[in-house]
């Protein structure tokens, strides 16, 4: 059935500004690919079943690869999850199916790795994007201010935490007790804790995730000011083709974990 999420670090920007990607390139990319796995069914759809809803294949319910029943809490998660299957040409692409790799993900990997997951969120938060400012451009530090700030500013409203914000990539130690008010903040299940944890590591910091997750950001400005500092490199050197095809492809992943947490509220 479908692959299980891979989140990770974001991708840091090049200093040196981008270059033109060739064709050539982008076909190499594409040729990189493994064979994708044929689609042996007809028709996807929702179930409800005791306790919740599921997505049946031809009248059989997928499961994930760790083989267990994908069951969820949440009828409109179960239809778009089968919109995603029903979605597939003659081959099954998991790169098209960001909802069902991030529920594989939470129900193959983070349910039995809560303490652990969480505990990522929280060394984000220990040198969160947002706390490192830069010094020039001057757009580029006055987006940051503009931008970030009050975000920060919410935090501190919302759980009481405040944290110590820096010019430059030195490390900036953060409030022991700051850090603890975002531990406790933590989903308890795995389903929004591994959107929780995708969303932080996919922007590079779990204040855009929090604020996300709690509805103080939509999920298109989280986003935007994730990459502040790739887009203003942009206004000077020119966008390249490839990192926009990245840059695409980690942001269905972004919006599916924002829309996974909107739905389980």
């Amino acid at each position: 059935m479908g692959e299980g999420a891979k989140g990770g670090d974001p991708e840091g920007v090049d200093q040196s500004g981008p270059g033109p990607a060739s064709g050539d390139a982008i076909r190499r990319a594409a040729m990189d690919r493994p064979a994708l796995p044929k689609r042996f069914y007809a028709r996807a759809e929702a179930r409800s079943v005791d306790g919740g809803f599921r997505v049946e294949l031809d009248g059989r319910p997928v499961r994930t690869p760790g083989r267990q029943v994908v069951e969820v809490p949440s009828q409109p998660l179960a239809v778009r999850m089968a919109e995603e299957w029903s979605g597939q040409g003659e081959v099954i692409d998991p790169g098209t199916m960001p909802m069902v790799r991030l529920v594989n993900s939470a129900l193959d990997g983070v349910a039995g790795a809560m303490e652990a997951t969480a505990g990522e969120i929280v060394r984000y938060a220990g040198s969160d994007l947002l706390c490192y400012r830069a010094d020039s451009p001057v757009r580029l530090a006055s987006l940051q201010h503009e931008l970030w700030n009050p975000v920060l500013d919410w935090l501190r409203a919302r759980f009481g935490a405040r944290f110590n914000v820096a010019e430059g990539v030195m490390f900036v130690a953060q409030p022991g007790e700051s850090l603890s008010a975002i531990a406790s903040a933590m989903p308890a299940d795995p389903l929004r804790l591994a959107a929780l944890n995708l969303l932080t590591t996919l922007s590079g910091s779990a204040f855009l995730a929090l604020a996300v997750w709690h509805g103080e950001l939509e999920a298109e400005d989280a986003w935007r000011r994730a990459h502040l500092d790739e887009d203003v490199q942009a206004e000077v050197w020119g966008r390249d083709a490839l990192a926009e095809q990245r840059r695409a492809t980690r942001w269905r992943d972004f919006e599916a974990a924002a829309i996974l947490l909107t739905t389980l509220k």
